[in-house]
């Protein structure tokens, strides 16, 4: 039995139907299921046992004690543009720390979502090994996010096993809710299908031409497959894990694989990046992944072209969910 917070967004919707391909059914989904109507098809046609909301999730946890294989902490705020420090300290910072306590107590393996974000501009380089108290982040979703890695290595009550994973760039079906925050390939496909063509954030930096901005993009089924591994195998050592694909490219490369991916011939042009995004933006991310594949992990991940083909083919074009 395993129990999946933000179950019903991006990444937590797609893990259900990930471990539920793998035969897993046995799953208690929590999320803030009463409100956010545009997430309702992300969990469709999925097989669990029961929802839990949010805000009633510790009351019910303490009641049950269920018999948890393991737990997938992944509901968070995750707007980074997002500013409400109080919105963060209670959804990313406390309530990761009730999570982790409980798993604590009751011996229950947890994989939690960390992010990227925490790096900040990058000036000390994106690898894991980097002791989170050491990193700047750009914005108050990535110090919330840093601020409980800082926390969970001070403790010396801990789950038997735990990983944080800093998500990069993720992208894949299941995001059509997330509208700004949404990945370059949902935003490209929409435009592209409305216009004919697509319209990139230019660069603000003379040292870096427009459209040349790198990411580390990872499809979301490869993130999926890594924390399912990482539940089941438990490899040592606990403690944070990159979560890309340990190769940036551009916006230029994800914008072509879309139109190709539409059977149609790129048209691209560049505006102003919002005023509001400039000061924290990030002009090249790239995971360093040797610690998950010292741990073991030997699958390869998926490429950005065959994952955009994917996404855009079998879930954009058809407008299904995974």
């Amino acid at each position: 039995m395993y129990l999946i917070t933000g179950a019903n967004g991006f990444i937590g919707s797609v893990l259900v139907g990930y471990l539920n391909s793998l035969g897993l059914t046995d799953l208690i989904l929590v999320d803030d299921f009463r409100h956010y109507a545009d997430k309702i098809p992300n969990l469709e046609g999925k097989d669990f046992l029961v929802k839990v909301e949010r805000d009633t999730l510790f009351a019910v946890w303490d009641q049950e004690q269920w018999p948890l294989r393991g737990v997938f902490h992944f509901g968070a705020r995750t707007d980074t543009t997002e500013t409400d420090t109080e919105l963060f300290d209670r959804l990313n910072r406390q309530y990761s720390r009730d999570v982790w306590v409980r798993c604590a107590a009751q011996g229950i393996p947890l994989v939690y979502a960390s992010s990227a974000a925490t790096y900040g501009s990058g000036e000390q380089g994106f690898s894991d090994t980097t002791p989170p108290d050491e990193l700047h982040p750009l914005n108050e979703y990535g110090r919330s996010k840093n601020d409980f890695d800082v926390w969970a290595r001070e403790q010396t009550q801990a789950p038997p096993h735990w990983y944080g994973l800093k998500f990069f760039n993720v992208y894949g079906p299941n995001e059509y809710h997330k509208g700004r925050m949404a990945s370059v390939v949902w935003h490209t496909y929409r435009q592209v299908k409305a216009t004919g063509r697509m319209r990139l954030f230019r660069s603000h930096r003379e040292d870096i031409a427009d459209g040349e901005q790198q990411r580390d993009f990872i499809y979301v089924l490869d993130l999926c497959r890594v924390s399912h591994w990482l539940m089941t195998e438990l490899p040592q050592p606990d403690g944070l894990y990159n979560l890309g694909t340990g190769r940036a490219r551009t916006f230029l490369d994800l914008a072509r694989a879309t139109f190709q991916a539409m059977d149609r011939e790129p048209d691209i042009d560049f505006i102003d990046t919002p005023a509001d995004l400039r000061p924290n933006y990030q002009y090249f991310t790239e995971a360093d992944m040797g610690k998950l594949r010292q741990a073991g992990y030997r699958e390869p991940f998926t490429s950005l072209e065959e994952g955009v083909s994917e996404y855009v083919r079998r879930f954009l074009i058809p407008g299904q969910y995974h």
